[in-house]
């Protein structure tokens, strides 16, 4: 057994033992780098490496700017006109993280600044109006993948410029093909996922209100009855903040979000200095807001991840790839080929996976596949399993979260992921591989 075949068995094991009381896996998994790098002669600070420090920066920086607008009431008091704005109807507030996302990857933010934006405002509607959080996590990287592909978006551009360097020739139409692509698999399973939630409950028909709504159509205790859906009882804001607290703060979001779409600026760095401001000009208690940096979900994270990273080193998901390549004709050998792009993509940067599994397309585009297609379906596949506990997006969805819900959400998130692994690939192949 080499040790590449090793390090897939521990990670096997690491998930197996996540039941067991006291168990901590981003622990377990730093530890279990640690070991398997004396093993196999990486030394540790080789291993030390492969920490994520990009997450790291990101996931604090964001979830310390977004703690502090919601210990200071800014971020409900944006919860709130969000519901204004959508007269009250929470089907309507569950969408919200869709348009925000598809907006901001369309006019080109970078998949992992779009979702730490994003996942913010997904979760503090769910905890404020009884939304499912899987749901509306879902909903939010659904519109995150649905403006992925647009001509100035991230995947958009890497994907002509590749399909280029590899010899793929790609027809005028190809970007427009490309965002509709992406926007019609955002749309599609964004809406099946609001119509499971409506039926199972996770997303509360009808409609809500706030006690100081002024709407005389919409009842004034705060609870939902129009429309006749379930009652929704929608407490106040915890904390009323300021108008000049609002002010300074809604700066500070729009400043971050403007220097990271605009300027191509680190928002984790951006997300820390604009905390820093609001602490210091509130004049906040020392630590407060560092308190409300979820800790525990950054040791989850980069530990899983830093042994991801060494498993790669090591060469395990090539031989993952090497047992799923088979020779067959094209249009099988894309499916196969967005099998492997799936699997390694669930424990692995997807835009990198998207990157390595390029080079194969060529030959399979030579024979006859569709180029538009074939670049489409693997482009998609790569970012469809994102939505899983392993990786940057799941670290900021389950950051962002209510400290209650993030054990089940956890599951949850790898759940969905599973089952991404298996049913994205084949679907995505049968979509769009003749297009």
């Amino acid at each position: 057994m080499t040790i590449a075949v090793v390090s897939i068995v521990v990670l096997v094991a690491l998930f197996a033992a996540t039941p067991i009381r006291g168990f901590d896996l981003g622990l377990a998994a730093l530890a279990a780098a640690f070991l398997l790098g004396l093993a196999a002669g990486v030394p540790a600070a080789d291993v030390t490496g492969f920490f994520p420090a990009d997450f790291f920066v990101l996931i604090v920086g964001v979830t310390a700017l977004f703690g502090a607008a919601r210990m200071n009431g800014t971020l409900d008091w944006l919860l709130d006109l969000m519901l204004r704005l959508v007269r009250g109807r929470v089907v309507l507030v569950a969408m919200v993280p869709f348009v925000v996302g598809a907006v901001l990857t369309a006019i080109g933010t970078l998949p992992a600044a779009a979702t730490a934006i994003v996942a913010p405002i997904a979760l503090g509607l769910a905890a404020r109006y009884g939304i499912s959080p899987l749901v509306a996590a879902v909903l939010g990287i659904t519109g995150i993948i649905s403006g992925l592909l647009s001509p100035l978006a991230v995947y958009g551009v890497t994907a002509r410029e590749l399909s280029g360097k590899f010899g793929i020739d790609l027809p005028a139409s190809a970007p427009a093909t490309f965002l509709f692509g992406g926007l019609l698999t955002g749309v599609v399973i964004s809406t099946v996922g609001l119509l499971v939630g409506r039926r199972t409950g996770a997303v509360p028909g009808g409609r809500v209100t706030l006690p100081d709504d002024a709407d005389p159509d919409l009842p004034k205790d705060g609870v939902c009855g129009a429309g006749g859906g379930a009652a929704v009882a929608v407490a106040p804001a915890p904390t009323t903040a300021s108008r000049g607290t609002r002010a300074l703060t809604v700066g500070c979001l729009l400043a971050v979000v403007v220097l990271s779409v605009g300027f191509d600026l680190n928002v984790g760095y951006l997300g820390m200095i604009a905390a820093l401001v609001l602490q210091l000009a509130l004049r906040s208690a020392p630590g407060e807001i560092v308190s409300m940096i979820p800790w525990s979900v950054v040791l989850l994270i980069g530990g899983l991840l830093t042994f991801v990273g060494l498993m790669q080193h090591l060469g395990a998901f090539q031989q993952l790839s090497d047992l799923l390549r088979v020779d067959a004709s094209p249009a099988l050998s894309l499916l196969v080929l967005c099998y492997i792009a799936g699997i390694t993509s669930f424990a692995a940067s997807s835009i990198a996976v998207f990157v390595t599994t390029m080079p194969l397309l060529p030959p399979l585009v030579a024979d006859g596949l569709s180029p538009v297609g074939a670049v489409l379906a693997l482009a998609l596949v790569s970012v469809l399993v994102d939505i899983n506990p392993l990786g940057i997006t799941g670290g900021l969805i389950l950051s962002a979260a209510e400290p209650a819900v993030r054990p089940r959400l956890f599951r949850q998130l790898l759940a969905y992921g599973l089952v991404s692994v298996v049913v994205a690939p084949c679907v995505a192949w049968l979509a769009f591989s003749w297009w």
